[in-house]
């Protein structure tokens, strides 16, 4: 069965780590350059201050980013998220939201750069919002990208 940004998102909601977390994925882009991820603060995801607990903040933000890049490159690469940080900026209360966008052209930029193998790091970032539109959380992301073996071996191009 072919992994569809819908069915994705649906799976990806239904996958234990996030549906007891309280994280729901709204939607992955056709193209796969935009998803949007929402955390529902409650009993179990807030914290002793009865705000949004950290730890879900940055389970929220988790795979995203490597997911928009390694479903545009393909799978000729090995794509991992390697490193993230997360500076709070307000308490966190009520339906939070995570925008992620990884356009077509950096995703061709980061395939560029990591031909022939090369091992790419590259950082994104986001932002947190709660309902009101005030950023809770400023998030960065660094992703790890490479050719793989196979088939630069296969290019004649092993580095």
């Amino acid at each position: 069965m072919k992994v569809t940004p819908r069915r994705l998102a649906i799976g990806m909601s239904l996958w234990a780590p996030n549906l007891f977390s309280g994280i729901r994925i709204r939607r992955f882009s056709e193209d796969w350059t935009h998803a949007t991820v929402e955390l529902h603060v409650n009993l179990i995801t807030r914290n002793y201050v009865k705000t949004a607990f950290g730890g879900s903040m940055s389970a929220m933000t988790d795979p995203y980013f490597f997911m928009l890049v390694m479903h545009q490159l393909g799978r000729d690469y090995v794509v991992w998220d390697t490193r993230g940080e997360i500076e709070f900026l307000k308490p966190g209360r009520g339906v939070l939201t995570a925008e992620f966008h990884v356009s077509k052209e950096k995703a061709a930029e980061l395939r560029e750069r990591a031909h022939g193998g090369t091992k790419v790091l590259e950082w994104f970032e986001t932002v947190i919002t709660d309902r009101d539109g005030d950023i809770v959380a400023r998030v960065r992301r660094e992703v790890y990208i490479r050719e793989k073996k196979r088939v630069t071996t296969a290019r004649g191009t092993d580095r």
